[in-house]
């Protein structure tokens, strides 16, 4: 099994860390790409960047297609471009926080999310919103980091990650704590792996780990037969409507087989 992880960065800076911490999770027979963007901007922490980027990883998931691989995660929890890239490819595409706070109940009745900084708090309570899960989401709360501070000094972020999730367990009764970061959940992961057992006593739920599993059980059904995302409505393809205007689409993208909104 081949999972493309796509860091939607314009850097490669991430990629070490993710590679990493994912490594001890996987199954045997499961290989991890992570890749990460050429030309877009180096952090999404804003809503504009963040646009840019939606459209590199419509690319990024037509090559990842092209390539073979079998299922593909984007690897951030604002799960950026996760709609389109569904409408768009055929193999299986997941979100890291769409899948952490749909996985979250099996942990515990009610969670709470942890995300990197003020910014990215009312994108997570709106996809929160999305996903129908409001009622059983207790808060959305921040660590103050920015990611371009956090590759410097992750065994600090873990521990911000630790005491601010003890906080929130306790004034906000959440059960469970889902990261809404994936490069927060790669800190703070790494930090565990290399021996910070005491870090590791709370319902943390990693986002990272939780999105390749369900890749892993996704890509799995596809090959059964038994990934049938319906194409009726809400990821009904382009081609479907008008073949014409969804080659325009694709050409748009650098793509050239218009059949890829049609599949």
């Amino acid at each position: 099994m081949r999972i493309c992880f796509l860091n939607p960065f314009g850097t490669p800076d991430y990629d070490a860390i993710i590679t990493q911490t994912l490594a001890p999770s996987l199954r045997s027979d499961t290989d991890v790409e992570v890749r990460h963007l050429e030309n877009a901007p180096r952090n999404i922490d804003y809503y504009v960047p963040k646009h840019l980027v939606e459209i590199e990883i419509l690319k990024a998931v037509l090559a990842a297609e092209g390539d073979g691989f079998d299922a593909f995660v984007i690897g951030c929890c604002y799960d950026p471009a996760l709609t389109q890239a569904r409408e768009l490819a055929t193999i299986p595409v997941i979100g890291p926080l769409e899948a952490a706070v749909l996985l979250a109940r099996p942990f515990g009745h009610r969670f709470s999310v942890l995300t990197d900084h003020h910014k990215a708090v009312p994108e997570i309570e709106d996809r929160v919103r999305l996903y129908g899960l409001e009622a059983n989401c207790r808060s959305v709360r921040s660590i103050d980091w920015f990611i371009n501070d956090m590759i410097g000094d992750p065994a600090s972020v873990a521990r911000d990650v630790h005491t601010r999730s003890r906080e929130i367990l306790t004034n906000d009764r959440s059960e469970v704590i889902v990261l809404g970061c994936t490069i927060v959940a790669a800190c703070y992961e790494q930090t565990v792996l290399r021996g910070a057992a005491d870090l590791a006593d709370l319902a943390i739920v990693n986002p990272n780990v939780i999105a390749v599993k369900l890749a892993e059980l996704f890509a799995d059904l596809h090959a059964a037969g038994q990934y049938r995302i319906s194409r009726s409505g809400y990821y009904q393809q382009h081609g479907q409507h008008n073949q014409a205007e969804a080659a325009e689409i694709l050409a748009l993208l650098g793509h050239a087989d218009a059949r890829g909104f049609e599949r």
